[in-house]
C-alpha cells in the first residue's frame, strides 16, 4: 500500500480502526506485561521456591537487564534490515520463554529463562513507537501516538490486577500471560503493512551519531533522572512494595495486584493531563517535583499502620509528572519519533534534542 492509498484509507475511518495500528496495540500491550504482571506474585514465588527476598527480586533484574545493552543495538537493525524482521522474532523468543517460566523446575532455570524472555521484550516499546513514526504524519502521528500511550496505560494499570487474579489458582499461572506475544508476532509478520527503512549508514556513523546526541548537559541530565526513576520504580515499587504488603499485612497476591494497579491508574490519569501541565510549567521543574513526590512515598510507606493506608503513597507515586516528560524527551532523542529520517537508534543531530527554551525560565 502506497502512501496516498494510506492517507485515504485513513480519512475514511476513525485512526484507531487502522489494522496496522492495533496490532501495535498488541505489541505494546506486550512490552509492558513482563514486569507488571508477576509483580504481585514475588512473595509467592519466594515462598513457593524457598529463596529469600533479596533472591526473588533478580526476577525482575534478569528481565530488565538485557535492555539496557540490546535496545539500540536492535534499534540499529531494524534500521538496517527492517522492522518486522526484527520485532517478530523478539515476540515470539518474548512469548516462547516467558511462558515457559510457568514450567521452570527450579529458581535457576526461571532466571535463565528471564533472562531470554528480557532479550525477546528488550526492543519491543522502542521500535513500535519508531513504527508509529513510519506510518503516519501530522495529524495522525501525533493521534496514534495519543491511542498508543492509551494503550500502554490500560496494560501497566490492569496487569498488576490480572497477575494477581491468576494467582489465586496458583503462582505460576501470572506466567502463562507471555503466551499472546506468539500470535502478535505471526500478526506482525503476516498483516502489518509498514514503509520499511531504507537506511545505508555505518556502525562508525551511528557512533558519531550518539556522541553528539549525549553531549549536551540536558541530555545527560535527563539520562540520570530516567534511570533513577527507573530504580525508584523497579526496585522500591515493583519488588519491595508486594514483599513489604504480604510481609506486614499477609495480603493476598490480589490484593498486591489492586494496590499496585492504583499506582497505575494514577499515572494514567496524570501523563492525561500532562499535556496542559506542560504548557504552563517547564519539564525540568515537573521532573524535581516528582522526584519530591517520590521521596514523601518512600518514607511513608514503611510507617503506614493499615494495609488501605497505603494506597496512600501507592497514588503519590503514580501522580508523580517526572518519568514522563524526561521519556518523551528521550524517547524523542533515541528514537527519532518527531521528524525523518526515522530511526529506532539515534536521531539526527538537529531535531528531537534541542534544548527546550523554558528551561532556562
Amino acid at each position: 500500500m502506497d502512501d496516498t492509498e494510506r492517507k485515504e484509507r485513513l480519512q475514511s475511518r476513525p485512526l484507531y480502526r487502522d489494522r496496522n495500528l492495533q496490532i501495535l496495540f498488541g505489541v505494546t500491550l506486550m512490552a509492558v506485561l513482563g514486569v507488571a504482571s508477576i509483580a504481585p506474585i514475588l512473595p509467592e514465588v519466594s515462598q513457593a521456591l524457598g529463596v529469600s527476598h533479596n533472591q526473588v527480586g533478580l526476577l525482575v533484574t534478569a528481565y530488565t537487564l538485557p535492555g539496557i545493552v540490546l535496545t539500540p543495538v536492535l534499534g540499529i537493525m531494524s534500521d538496517r534490515i527492517g522492522r518486522k524482521k526484527v520485532l517478530a522474532p523478539s515476540l515470539f523468543l518474548f512469548g516462547v520463554a516467558g511462558t515457559a517460566v510457568a514450567f521452570a523446575p527450579t529458581f535457576e532455570s526461571m532466571l535463565a529463562l528471564r533472562l531470554l524472555q528480557g532479550m525477546g521484550a528488550a526492543a519491543l516499546g522502542t521500535i513500535t513507537v519508531t513504527t508509529i513514526g513510519d506510518l503516519y504524519a501530522d495529524r495522525e502521528r501525533t493521534e496514534a501516538m495519543g491511542y498508543n500511550a492509551s494503550v500502554l496505560s490500560l496494560g501497566t494499570g490492569s496487569y498488576p490486577a490480572i497477575g494477581g487474579l491468576l494467582a489465586i489458582f496458583g503462582w505460576r499461572y501470572p506466567f502463562l500471560l507471555p503466551a499472546a506475544a506468539i500470535p502478535i508476532g505471526l500478526l506482525v509478520m503476516s498483516s502489518l503493512n509498514n514503509p520499511e527503512p531504507s537506511n545505508e549508514r555505518g556502525l562508525k556513523e551511528y557512533a558519531a551519531n550518539l556522541r553528539e546526541t549525549i553531549r549536551g548537559k540536558q541530555v545527560v541530565g535527563l539520562l540520570a533522572a530516567t534511570f533513577t526513576t527507573f530504580l525508584i520504580l523497579y526496585g522500591a515499587r515493583v519488588t519491595y512494595l508486594p514483599l513489604l504488603i504480604e510481609n506486614s499485612f499477609g495480603a493476598s497476591p490480589l490484593v498486591v495486584g489492586l494496590i499496585l494497579s492504583s499506582t497505575s491508574v494514577a499515572t494514567a490519569v496524570t501523563a492525561w493531563q500532562l499535556g496542559r501541565i506542560t504548557r504552563r510549567v517547564a519539564e525540568k521543574y515537573l521532573i524535581a517535583f516528582a522526584f519530591g513526590l517520590y521521596a514523601v512515598a518512600l518514607v511513608l510507606i514503611p510507617l503506614v499502620p493499615s494495609l488501605y493506608l497505603l494506597l496512600v503513597p501507592s497514588l503519590i507515586f503514580g501522580v508523580a509528572p517526572g518519568p514522563e516528560p524526561a521519556q518523551r524527551f528521550l524517547a524523542a532523542c533515541w528514537l527519532g519519533v518527531v521528524r525523518k529520517p526515522w530511526s529506532a537508534s539515534f536521531p539526527q543531530r538537529d531535531g528531537a534534542c534541542a534544548p527546550d527554551r523554558r528551561s532556562d525560565r
